[in-house]
């Protein structure tokens, strides 16, 4: 039997990047995924490249700043497939700035989007864990709140956000019935950059990214890590990043 044959992993942000090679990677190990994110034109096609490869795939339409919609996506796990055994909260922005530049709307933007979409997710799911009697919540976090550098003073300050809350709640959850895991990449070949609007700064993200940045797949390794434990064993936190990356 594959190893994670028996879960159902729900993923946010799955169209591209980290969480489209967290799907692609943890459905090779037989569990079934649940794709969320916004750009469904592309969750479709992650979705029949891995139906195709024999595995089990559905796709929802989900905005992780809305609660309803995160409700919604959680639901649709468990309509398809009987239950929710782990959510990734991969969905995320990083429109990067100096913050004399007063650039509100992307400081809104990360906030709801970094810190209250994983929230968001944690609502929508903790009663589903809860009736189940086990769950396993995954976040993406960031180096960027370990090494606080300048103009991702925002950035770093919603990834330190989700961070600290991940660790209360672990505190909150000894009694065996949940797990958290907060996964922190550094630079990865991702569409990180695609968000900033100061081309110069977007420029130089970008050729970091494509001359140190790690591929997705480093990360969702990690994931799948985390995820095939025994479950008295709890990844709390993991660091992943170049061995170039100052």
């Amino acid at each position: 039997m594959s190893p994670l044959a028996d879960h159902v992993v729900a993923i946010t942000g799955a169209g591209s990047g980290i969480g489209e090679a967290t799907a692609r990677r943890l459905a090779r190990a037989g569990a079934a995924v649940v794709l969320g994110g916004r750009r469904t034109d592309r969750l479709d096609d992650v979705a029949t490249d891995i139906r195709a490869d024999s595995g089990r795939a559905v796709v929802a339409s989900v905005d992780v700043t809305s609660r309803s919609e995160m409700h919604d996506f959680v639901a649709t796990a468990v309509a398809q497939f009987g239950r929710l055994d782990v959510l990734v909260a991969n969905a995320g922005v990083g429109p990067i700035s100096r913050i004399d530049a007063r650039q509100v709307d992307d400081w809104d933007a990360m906030i709801d989007i970094n810190l209250r979409g994983v929230l968001h997710g944690i609502d929508a799911a903790l009663p589903v864990f809860t009736e189940q009697g086990r769950g396993h919540l995954v976040t993406i976090v960031s180096t960027a709140g370990i090494k606080i550098t300048p103009t991702m003073g925002v950035y770093a300050g919603t990834k330190n956000a989700v961070r600290t809350i991940l660790e209360a709640f672990r505190q909150e959850s000894t009694d065996g019935v949940m797990k958290t895991t907060a996964i922190s990449p550094g630079f990865v070949r991702t569409e990180f950059a695609s968000s900033i609007s100061d081309d110069a700064m977007r420029d130089e993200i970008t050729r970091g990214m494509a001359t140190l940045g790690l591929d997705p797949d480093a990360v969702a390794r990690a994931v799948e890590f985390a995820v095939d434990q025994p479950w008295d064993v709890e990844i709390g936190d993991l660091t992943i990043r170049p061995v170039t990356q100052g």
